[in-house]
């Protein structure tokens, strides 16, 4: 399962170190027919670790299963601590268990992907990398609109010719959470919100009433954005539905394309550049 494809020598590994979660992965087929059509990415061995606080031998024990001889690593990021610890262990995984680990930090040069903004490195490179995916997916001639539910949540926009638009970026539920506990002194910290339907308004409990806020909330807010987007793009527009509480929106979004893992398949999209470095 685990075979690299033709032209890359090394098993190709992706780490996307987000603000919560690190998500690891092989790239088991890297989406090259025989007739050098492009298609997405298959990617397998999902693994997650805390951003924040990953123990080094839960990577080692997945490095072991995912690619016992040499590998490379494509690492893609938006935190920036994280990302630094997770290459520190790569590295003296590499060193100390005498495996050959290559690493690449991916950057935005790496996708392929027509960018039309100004200052492409500073946008997200899991926007980006998820863009790259979508431009693959979406229905020819036809614009896309990505909605990424993350620690933070992000509607972003694909022209009809793959072209990246930019989006939008607001808070996800848990930082609507942790806003609204830290910036009062008593309402109190709710937690999994991400994962469940808000309740029925009325909120009879103060919990429920917070729930049913932010939950309500970021069901209107994306639904509005997804709107304004295809005025923008057309009412034809594909919509692009990936993150780790995409369920807790799916009803607001109920002709969406569900595809859990874009920004991993979209980092998978650089290898053949980062690769031949």
């Amino acid at each position: 399962m685990n075979r690299p494809a033709a032209g890359l020598g090394d098993t190709v590994l992706l780490a996307d170190v987000g603000n919560t979660r690190i998500k690891l992965a092989v790239v088991s087929d890297h989406g090259l027919d025989a007739t050098g059509l492009r298609r997405l990415p298959t990617v397998g061995l999902r693994q997650d670790l805390d951003s924040h606080a990953f123990r080094p031998e839960n990577l080692e024990r997945w490095l072991m299963s995912a690619a016992p001889g040499s590998a490379v690593v494509l690492v893609a990021s938006v935190h920036d601590a994280a990302a630094t610890r997770l290459e520190a262990v790569l590295a003296a995984v590499s060193a100390t268990s005498h495996r050959p680990l290559r690493q690449r930090r991916i950057g935005h040069a790496d996708l392929p992907l027509s960018i039309g903004l100004d200052e492409p490195h500073k946008t997200g490179i899991d926007r980006l990398a998820a863009a790259a995916a979508a431009a693959i997916v979406k229905t020819p001639d036809r614009g896309a609109i990505i909605v990424d539910c993350g620690t933070a949540a992000t509607v972003d926009m694909l022209a009809a010719d793959g072209t990246f638009l930019g989006g939008a970026i607001l808070p996800g539920p848990a930082l609507m959470a942790r806003a609204l506990a830290d910036g009062t002194s008593k309402l109190p910290a709710v937690a999994a919100l991400e994962r469940s339907a808000p309740p029925a308004m009325p909120g009879r409990t103060t919990h429920e009433a917070i729930a049913a806020g932010i939950g309500w909330g970021i069901h209107g807010a994306i639904a509005k954005l997804v709107a304004e987007a295809r005025g923008v793009l057309g009412s034809d527009a594909d919509v692009i539905l990936t993150g780790g509480w995409r369920g807790a929106v799916r009803a607001a979004l109920p002709e969406a394309i569900d595809l859990p893992d874009l920004v991993l398949c979209g980092i998978a999209l650089a290898a053949e550049r980062a690769c031949a470095r």
